[in-house]
Parts: C-alpha cells; sequence; structure tokens
C-alpha cells in the first residue's frame, strides 16, 4: 500500500511538472493555418481540429503551408487530412491490426442467454463469438476460422466453449445448423467440425469421447441420404451416387420454399426462374446457402443470372474433401478409443472417397479439381479457388498437388490475393472478391505440397490488401477486391465489417509469419496517410 501511494504521488507530482512547463495551445502552434481552419468551417464542430493530431513534425506542416497555401476550403481540408490525424474523419486504422483484431474479439463475444417466445434464436450454453455487422448469432463453417484466429491470440478458451456449443447443437438436432436461427435448422454448412476439433488443446478424455460421438452423429446427417438411393434415384438429400455405384455429396436443405432472411429476394429469383417450378429455385438457392458460396457462378447454368442456379445438380470438390476429412479423423479417434471395428469402416470409406474423388472431380488435363455436373456427367468448366480443398485436408497426390499450384500460380493469383472465381457476375463469391477463408485453404494447402514460396505470396498480397483497407477505414471487412485492393462488393446484402473470419485468419497468417507484422504496418501507415 505505501508502494502503491509513494508510486501515485510520484506520477502527480510529474504531471504537475508538465503542467508546469511552456505548454502551447493548438491555436498558438499553428497560428494562421489554425485560424484559417476555423474561421473557413472547414469541420462543423470547432473542437474536431484543434484535437487533431500532427502527422509529421508541425514546423514542417507550417512550411509547406505557407510555401503554397491552399486556395480554397476543398484544398484546405485536403491538406488538413494529409497531415493531421482528425477525430472521427481520418483516426480510423490508427493501432496496429493484430492490436485493433485483439481488441475487438471482446466485442464480438456473445454471453449465454434464454430465448425470446416468438424469437427465432437458438440459445447456446457456452459463450461464443459472433462474426459481426448482421450475423449476429454464431455461423457454422465461420467459426473454424475465427477459431483459428483465436487460438493465435491465446484465447483457447472460446475456441473449446465454441466447441462446446456446436457438440451441444448436434446433441440436439442432429447436425450443426447454418446458424443459430430457428430459420436456418433445415440446412447445415460447410463441415468443419472434424478441422475445429484440430484447434481443441483439451486432453480430457470424456470431453474427446464427447466430440467423437457427435462428429460421428454429424456424419449420419450427411450421410442419411444414400438410404433413399436407388437405380432409379441417383441423388437423395445430400447423397449422389456417382456412375459407378461410388457415394459422393452434395448441398442440400430440406426445405423449398423461400428462406426467411432474404424471403423477398427468393420470391423474386424464383418469379424470373418461371416456367421453372419455384419449390426447385427455393431448394437450390437455399443449398447454395448451405454451401458458404451464396452465391457463385459454381451453381449457375449462366453464370450472369441467378435464375439458372442449379445448386443441387453439382457435386463440390470443397465438400467432398472435407467430408474425406471427417472420415479420415473419425476413423483416428475410433482408433484412439480402441474401437477397430469403427476405425477400420472409417478408413475404408475415406479410401473410397478418395478414389471417387480421383475419378470424377480431378481434371488431369486442366490441372485442377473440378465439381461435377450430375445433369451433364462431367466436370464444370468453373476454376475457383475450391481447387485447392483437397491440398488443405491432404487428400491430394504429389503429383496432383504440384499441378494445383501451377494453375493457382498461373490463374487464381490477383495482386490483392487468392481469386475466388475468374468470372465477373455481380455475385459476391465471384470475382473480384477475396475472402478469408479460402485464402487460408489456399496458403496451408500449398505449404503442405511443397510450394511454400507461392503460399508465402499469397498471404503476403492478402495481408497488404487487409491491412491497407484497414489503415483506410478502420475496419476488418467480410470481403474485398482483391483486383483493386479495396473493399469487396456484390451480392444481396450491404458490405460487413466486424469481422469474425477476416479477423481469425488475419491473426493466424501474423503468427504464422511473423515479419508480416512490419509489411501490415507499413502498408497501414501507407493507406493512412
Amino acid at each position: 500500500m505505501v508502494n502503491f501511494r509513494r508510486g501515485t504521488l510520484a506520477l502527480v507530482s510529474a504531471l504537475a511538472l508538465i503542467a508546469a512547463s511552456d505548454v502551447v495551445s493548438p491555436e498558438e502552434i499553428y497560428g494562421t493555418l489554425f485560424r484559417q481552419v476555423q474561421l473557413d468551417h472547414v469541420f462543423d464542430d470547432g473542437k474536431t481540429f484543434a484535437d487533431a493530431a500532427p502527422k509529421r513534425d508541425p514546423q514542417a506542416i507550417l512550411a509547406d503551408y505557407r510555401a503554397s497555401p491552399p486556395m480554397d476550403k476543398t484544398a484546405l481540408k485536403d491538406f488538413v487530412l494529409a497531415n493531421f490525424i482528425v477525430p472521427g474523419i481520418n483516426d480510423t486504422g490508427t493501432v496496429p491490426m493484430r492490436r485493433h483484431i485483439q481488441m475487438l474479439w471482446p466485442q464480438l463475444v456473445r454471453l449465454p442467454e434464454p430465448t425470446t417466445p416468438g424469437g427465432s434464436k437458438i440459445a447456446l450454453p457456452e459463450p461464443y463469438v459472433v462474426p459481426g455487422g448482421r450475423f449476429r448469432e454464431i455461423y457454422y463453417w465461420d467459426s473454424y476460422f475465427t477459431m483459428l484466429g483465436l487460438a493465435a491470440d491465446g484465447r483457447h478458451d472460446l475456441v473449446d466453449s465454441m466447441l462446446d456449443d456446436f457438440t451441444d447443437l448436434i446433441d440436439r438436432f442432429g447436425h450443426i445448423p447454418n446458424g443459430t436461427r430457428t430459420y436456418y435448422l433445415s440446412r447445415s454448412q460447410p463441415p468443419f467440425f472434424a478441422l475445429m476439433l484440430d484447434i481443441s488443446q483439451s486432453k480430457d478424455a470424456a470431453v474427446q469421447a464427447r466430440r467423437l460421438a457427435a462428429l460421428r452423429k454429424e456424419y449420419a446427417f450427411w450421410m442419411q441420404g444414400k438410404d433413399c438411393l436407388s437405380l432409379r434415384v441417383l441423388a437423395c438429400e445430400n447423397v449422389v451416387r456417382m456412375p459407378d455405384g461410388s457415394l459422393l455429396n452434395r448441398y442440400w436443405d430440406a426445405k423449398d420454399t423461400p428462406r426467411d432472411e432474404s424471403y423477398a429476394e427468393d420470391v423474386a429469383t424464383a418469379k424470373a426462374a418461371a416456367p421453372r417450378p419455384e419449390a426447385q429455385t427455393y431448394r437450390d438457392l437455399r443449398a447454395a446457402a448451405e454451401s458458404g458460396w451464396d452465391f457463385s457462378s459454381r451453381w449457375l447454368a449462366n453464370p450472369q443470372s441467378l435464375e439458372t442456379i442449379r445448386t443441387v445438380d453439382i457435386v463440390p470438390v470443397d465438400l467432398n474433401a472435407l467430408m474425406w476429412a471427417m472420415e479420415r479423423r473419425i476413423a483416428a479417434g475410433c482408433r484412439a478409443a480402441r474401437d477397430a471395428v469403427c476405425a477400420s469402416r472409417f478408413n475404408r470409406l475415406a479410401d473410397t472417397r478418395s478414389k471417387a474423388v480421383d475419378k470424377y472431380l480431378w481434371d488431369q488435363a486442366e490441372a485442377r479439381y473440378a465439381d461435377w455436373n450430375i445433369a451433364t456427367s462431367k466436370p464444370t468448366q468453373v476454376l475457383s479457388a475450391a481447387t485447392l480443398y483437397p491440398l488443405y485436408v491432404g487428400m491430394a497426390s504429389p503429383a496432383q498437388g504440384k499441378a494445383v499450384a501451377n494453375t493457382t500460380r498461373k490463374y487464381l493469383l490477383a495482386q490483392g490475393g487468392l481469386r475466388t472465381t475468374l468470372v465477373q457476375t455481380g455475385q459476391q463469391w465471384d470475382a473480384p472478391n477475396g475472402w478469408a477463408p479460402l485464402q487460408w485453404i489456399a496458403i496451408a494447402g500449398l505449404d503442405r505440397y511443397g510450394a511454400p514460396d507461392l503460399a508465402r505470396d499469397v498471404a503476403h498480397r492478402w495481408i497488404t490488401t487487409v491491412a491497407r483497407t484497414y489503415g483506410s477505414t478502420g475496419k476488418m471487412l467480410e470481403k474485398y477486391d482483391i483486383e483493386n485492393r479495396k473493399p469487396g462488393g456484390g451480392g444481396e446484402y450491404p458490405l460487413q465489417d466486424g469481422f469474425g473470419w477476416t479477423n481469425g485468419v488475419a491473426s493466424a497468417l501474423l503468427a504464422k509469419y511473423g515479419d508480416f507484422n512490419k509489411v501490415a504496418e507499413s502498408a497501414q501507415k501507407e493507406a493512412n496517410q
């Protein structure tokens, strides 16, 4: 207590000395420049410029001002913003990006709360992180990439509490819904739960047993359509029988009505698709929402026309890579639990899936993994970032990995990161947008398959894009225009900030490539000048 008081008294004494020193006000420092700004009402509130901080030596600013005085109010404001950090105007992005993300985590955490009768929210038992913006609830595949950043920032408590929430959802509903709203229960999202388990540091045997049981239950959800397949029914729910009899998966939604969260938009799309039955269009729109790529030319018969959406006709490579990863992790979990029968079964399932992917989804001539079109019985023509998923999960052969790396370098690498697709459609999961989860999938996959330089290049371009945008806006955004290194666009709702998976991937990359912290700070500073 004595030491505390001595420390406090010393601090007070130091502050008193500062207060007694020769301190001057902004008007006294900047003279004519200050008076001109205030008298011309450059800012609505006179306190705004009085609280501004110089970006460089005040005497140098004044020298430039005197050498070339601004000719009008607009030029004066431009001069001020170029030379000062002005509160509420250009003071965004001043904290280093990694620190900003760490400060954002608490703002995105939500605590358990009861549901409201008549409301749509699904209650969760443990704290969780939301993406931000209009996404006020937990989302399935978003959370994997958020967890990567939480782990990099030492928040393993939140990683495990979110895993507890997802385990609880599987226990209650048999699967993890798209998000924790009742209107999302009819579908899931890309199944990353198996990969989420890799992030956890928990060694508790009871916890691991419960999570393995949940993973097996989730697998059963994705495969339940196999029971209604027949010689005449080649696709049922999430399961597709390929020409040789092997089973792969597709995206699907149990409902064929307009989405609650995009009701008017879906009704309009279905009307535009006439005379096609509305229920088919609704099913395809919902299935695309389950894919996470809502919307993309991957699902469109005509890339420029949303009403030609045919999601349920597509066997996607990313989904089947994730299903293979799930089968492998169930096998490993069963082996650890000394359940040899289960381990053997799931290893066989994984091997069978791998062979089917190689047979139907690997395009040797184009050196890429492709989606398969059930209606045409051949691969689609859309080259997308999904081609890197088999590398990410370790499903590709060394030769396939090398070929995909070459394709990535030749076609998918943009100045600001990895391209989503090569076509501009106005849909948000097409050019020119780039997305944090796809950057991470590509970077880790390329690194895994002997292309560390290319992986590092993608990471450098992406971090520079995110940092530059953060420096100019003060925000972490949902998506970015990676052709022009600016905020992204397109889609059926405004650009969102927050943002869970961008925060997660940025933190994970800055932890992986430590020297990129300086790259980020430099890009941020350049954008903020």
